[in-house]
């Protein structure tokens, strides 16, 4: 807890260097990574919105993720992510996003995409970056995992923005 705490402090830091606001697009957190966020005091300065869209029915209401993605490639992946990060940034007009879907369990993993299997997305202006991880443990641990595997990104691409203005 302490080190996720952490992590968002230091990129509201950030954002508010870059007069930038973030908004979280959740599926298998559930809206961790933006209580952690807004644990931080101050925080409406630079957190927008998140969206907790656990079914695909929301991810598509809310977040605009094509209905085909679902049938084709599945929630988890990296097609999926990419599109609830582009649509939180469009949705609340932020400059940065992360979006995350994967499998918590103790259920719902398969072969190809076993319990643990995650998929995160930032958007970052006009570009989105993805990757896949894999994490170990129970559902608690996978989901801790992925949110602070979410903030140490958007730490990585703020960090990346302040150097491009210097």
């Amino acid at each position: 807890m302490k080190v996720i705490t952490q992590l968002a402090a230091d990129l509201g830091r950030q954002l508010q260097i870059l007069n930038a606001h973030v908004s979280t697009a959740e599926s298998c957190t559930g809206g961790g990574i933006a209580e952690a966020i807004t644990r931080i005091p101050g925080s409406s300065a630079w957190f927008e919105a998140g969206y907790v869209t656990y079914s695909n029915l929301q991810k598509n209401l809310q977040l605009d993720v094509p209905v085909e993605l679902f049938t084709t490639v599945g929630a988890v992946s990296r097609e999926v992510v990419e599109a609830m990060a582009r649509g939180a940034q469009e949705k609340s007009r932020a400059y940065f996003s992360v979006a995350v879907s994967g499998v918590a369990g103790p259920d719902g993993g398969s072969p190809s995409k076993p319990v643990g299997t995650v998929w995160l997305a930032w958007g970052v202006g006009e570009r989105v970056f993805s990757e896949l991880q894999h994490f170990a443990g129970d559902r608690d641990e996978v989901r801790r995992q992925t949110v602070k595997a979410a903030l140490e990104g958007l730490l990585r691409y703020a960090a990346a923005e302040i150097s491009n203005q210097g």
